[in-house]
This record gives structure tokens, C-alpha cells and sequence, in this order.
């Protein structure tokens, strides 16, 4: 199974809220890149697939990290599967349509040669976790903690005031977890090899 196939699957048995279909047709569509769109210009899973690849981590990662038995028992955290489907594989919907591909000039044995690169053109600059929440608003009614979980992922890496994020994440435990999973994918699972 691909990773497109992985991810529609989990989204079609997790994710039931009105609305949701019409989102899913819409990552599907002839106007949505997400499928082939990089998740990132030059960094974690900047080929073609990385963003959907992306997802699909922090989708895993965050189900191991809410999993665990002190995460349950001494810090309450408990939500249910299609909660956790929504924040994980939806939180950068904002990179849909943002990379084209591009050149750049590298010097490689002394000579400049162009190399094949993505070129970063957000025709929506409205943020990074807020666009997503946006995106997802036009289709489906996300929880309050849901819409925290995608605004904060970015965590204190982000351009946020820091005392936002630390509010976001004592109030909306699951914004914290989310950022925790999104890192672990960003930089242990999608690093630089």
C-alpha cells in the first residue's frame, strides 16, 4: 500500500464528521497537490510524496506518544481516533499548492551546476497552523482543541509569541502532543540522512 492509499484509508475508517467528504474530495482533486506536494522546500521531505508522507508520520507518532501508559494515566490524555486522524493528517494543509519546482545554482568540484529544487509561492500568506485551520473550517467543524492542536504544531519552532504557545499547550494538552509527534517526524523520522 502507498502512501496515498495509506492515508485515505485511515481518513475514510477515522475521520465521519459532515463535511469531511467533501474535504477529502477536495485533497483528491485536479485543484489540490497535496498527494504529490513536497513538505518542505529544502528540508524534512522536500521530493515529490513528502507531505503526504509527513502526515502519515506525525499521524503515527502521535498515536504512539498518546498511547503511551503515563501519558494516559498521569496526564489524562485521552482522545478519541478520529480526533487524532483529523489534527495529525490534516495539520499542514497549508503547503497545498505553495511548492513549485524550481532550480538553484550549487557548486559541486568547483563548477556551478543548477539542481532541481522547490521554490516556496504562498498565494494565501495567512499563517502557518492558522491557514490549516482555515482550510479545514471551509469543510468541517473542528473541536476547539482540534483548532488549537493545528494552530499550535509548530510549538515554540514557530514565529508565535512563546507565552501563546505555552497557554495553547497547558490549556489544549493535545496541542502539545501534536507538536511532540510533528517534531519527532520532522527530525528523527524525516532528517537530514
Amino acid at each position: 500500500m502507498n502512501n496515498k492509499e495509506r492515508f485515505i484509508e485511515i481518513y475514510k475508517q477515522t475521520i465521519h464528521r459532515d463535511g469531511s467528504e467533501k474535504l477529502l474530495e477536495f485533497l483528491l482533486s485536479k485543484n489540490s497537490d497535496f498527494f504529490d506536494a513536497p513538505a518542505s522546500a529544502r528540508f524534512h521531505g522536500n521530493y515529490d510524496g513528502g507531505l503526504v508522507e509527513h502526515s502519515l508520520n506525525v499521524y503515527d507518532c502521535l498515536k504512539d506518544y498518546l498511547s503511551r501508559e503515563r501519558v494516559q494515566s498521569t496526564y489524562g490524555l485521552k482522545y478519541n481516533e478520529e480526533s487524532i486522524a483529523i489534527v495529525a493528517l490534516l495539520h499542514d494543509l497549508c503547503k497545498i499548492n505553495c511548492y513549485k519546482k524550481g532550480f538553484r545554482n550549487v557548486k559541486e568540484n568547483g563548477q556551478w551546476v543548477q539542481v532541481p529544487t522547490y521554490e516556496y509561492n504562498d498565494t494565501l500568506p495567512y499563517g502557518h497552523g492558522e491557514k490549516s485551520v482555515y482550510m479545514i473550517s471551509g469543510y468541517m467543524r473542528l473541536t476547539r482543541e482540534e483548532a488549537f492542536a493545528i494552530r499550535y504544531h509548530m510549538g515554540f519552532s514557530g514565529s508565535e509569541d512563546a507565552r501563546n504557545v505555552g497557554a495553547a499547550f497547558e490549556m489544549f494538552p493535545l496541542a502539545f502532543a501534536l507538536s511532540t509527534a510533528d517534531m519527532e517526524a520532522t527530525y528523527f523520522i524525516e532528517g537530514k540522512k
